[in-house]
């Protein structure tokens, strides 16, 4: 019998004629990256659950660590990268990155959009929600419909879609298999998405005209949106601003918040504590919710193969681990912005001397796509300048950064991975936010939980110097400190045995085991 490369949980036809008793379990073949292991008809049976991330990197990753959850939990999974990222995490991580293992396997669907001459840069995000929404449906049904004609795999008992990609879950509603959507948003971003429509309604959307983004228009309170009290509009996620009724994402974000009400479940990457009016508003809305975060702890509890599994899709430089090293505790000023901010070669500049004057030691992720335009450039004098004290890398293993013992301070961009992952890690944060629900993180993570400072957008080197120098030895730095250990406990306790999270992800097994009304 032919199997194809990624084949997993396969059993050959029935064969036992012998007229014996037949044994409990019988054998059968997975395929686990190039090799044949027996696995029992019980196996055989296990759920089988359907992923399918929007394909960013933001995305990728808490898609994945669900995946890992899941499959540690019983589950064969099949994750659902697409075409371009397939390949860009072939080049990051090598020829085996997606052999897959026992119990779970990578296939991967057509975007839409036309090749690039540039296979390593984050795709425009516009093009990429309405490609995947109009060209990739048909792809995913086809997989879906082979994924359960395969001779012994298990059929496909549930997909998790991305909540940008609702495409995904009008598939599986059409062919009767239970859909859920996973938003790896915070809770927060999500209520803000899921009230935008509101907000057109109630006349805040679209501004009238430009000044709006200038005059303090703003800073107008928004009292209204259930469990976000003292908001205003800038801390709703960002596409509210634009004087164009017709802007792709205000219609496709708000839009695709709203098909969430139709799937069987609502998944968030948060815990109760640090969310709790939210994620109780969100309850009162929808029938099913569940708050699973941090998944990065439930993620681990994946082994072998399965754990060794990576998502990244830029290279990672681990060298950058031996010099935090040598790094005093608490010292170094930790700095990235994520997959999708770009910026001015100005802001570059100014961030870059921000840095130098601070005095500290600092390890500062550049992707070559961060410069809008062009590849990014540092002045030639800052190098110098720091190169005794500062390490430049393209990408890195951010988790194992954060949590490494010398990192005192994480400047971000505010996407709510990152966040989730200093809040984790107990390290405190200078924030930068660039668009969509990292306004809305970052005005949480500072005034909220206290474990962060703004920096305006109209970025300069004094107050990057200054705010560096009030995070790593000041009054507000000190508070932050204490604080950020608070929520990193919380996030501990969330996790473990009994916890909110922990509690929540057996409600959610429970339910996909079942798909009747469990709660």
């Amino acid at each position: 019998m032919a199997l194809s490369q990624n084949q997993i949980c396969t059993n050959p036809p029935d064969s036992n004629t012998s007229g014996l008793t037949a044994p409990s379990v019988r054998p059968s073949l997975v395929h686990a990256r190039g090799r044949y292991t027996a696995m029992s008809s019980s196996e055989a049976r296990r759920p089988h659950a359907v992923l399918i991330p929007q394909p960013a990197q933001g995305h990728v990753t808490p898609m994945l660590q669900l995946a890992k959850a899941l499959h540690a939990r019983g589950f064969c999974v099949t994750y659902v990268n697409s075409e371009y990222n397939h390949r860009r995490l072939l080049r990051s991580r090598g020829p085996g990155a997606l052999s897959g293992a026992a119990g779970f396997r990578f296939e991967a669907v057509p975007d839409g959009l036309p090749e690039s001459g540039n296979d390593d840069v984050t795709q425009d995000i516009a093009a990429l929600c309405l490609s995947t929404t109009r060209h990739s449906s048909e792809p995913f049904r086809e997989l879906l419909l082979r994924l359960n004609s395969t001779p012994g795999s298990p059929p496909v008992s549930c997909v998790i879609a991305d909540g940008v990609m609702s495409f995904a879950q009008r598939v599986a509603e059409e062919m009767s298999i239970l859909a859920l959507v996973f938003w790896t948003t915070s809770a927060c971003g999500f209520m803000g998405y899921l009230h935008f429509a509101e907000l057109i309604r109630r006349g805040y959307v679209p501004l009238k005209d430009e000044s709006d983004l200038t005059n303090g228009y703003l800073d107008t309170p928004i009292d209204w949106i259930p469990g976000m009290r003292g908001i205003r509009l800038k801390d709703v996620p960002s596409f509210i601003r634009t004087t164009d009724p017709n802007d792709v994402m205000l219609n496709f974000d708000g839009g695709e918040a709203q098909n969430a009400r139709k799937a069987r479940g609502l998944i968030l990457n948060t815990y109760d504590a640090l969310e709790q009016d939210v994620v109780e508003a969100l309850r009162r809305e929808f029938p099913r919710v569940y708050a699973v975060g941090p998944l990065p702890a439930f993620a681990r509890a994946a082994d072998g193969e399965v754990g060794a599994i990576g998502g990244n899709l830029w290279k990672e430089d681990t060298s950058c681990l031996q010099w935090l090293d040598a790094q005093q505790p608490c010292s170094v000023v930790y700095v990235n912005f994520g997959s999708i901010t770009v910026m001015s070669p100005a802001h570059l500049a100014e961030f870059a001397w921000g840095l130098a004057c601070c005095g500290r030691p600092f390890l500062w992720v550049i992707r070559p796509d961060l410069v809008s335009g062009e590849k990014a450039m540092l002045p030639e004098e800052f190098v110098g300048e720091t190169k005794e004290r500062g390490v430049l890398a393209s990408w890195c293993p951010q988790e194992l950064v954060l949590s490494h013992p010398s990192v005192g301070l994480f400047l971000t961009h505010c996407g709510w991975n990152s966040t989730l992952e200093s809040i984790c890690a107990g390290v405190p944060m200078i924030c930068w936010p660039f668009f969509a629900e990292q306004p809305t993180n970052c005005r949480y993570v500072c005034d909220k939980w206290g474990i962060g400072m703004e920096i305006d957008s109209n970025v300069n080197r004094t107050e990057v110097a200054r705010l560096v120098r009030e995070a790593m030895e000041g009054e507000r730095g000190n508070a932050m400190r204490v604080n950020a250990m608070v929520w990193k406990e919380k996030a501990k306790e969330a996790s473990e045995e009994g916890g909110s999270s922990s509690r929540n992800l057996d409600r959610l097994i429970e339910f996909l085991h079942s798909g009747s009304d469990a709660r």
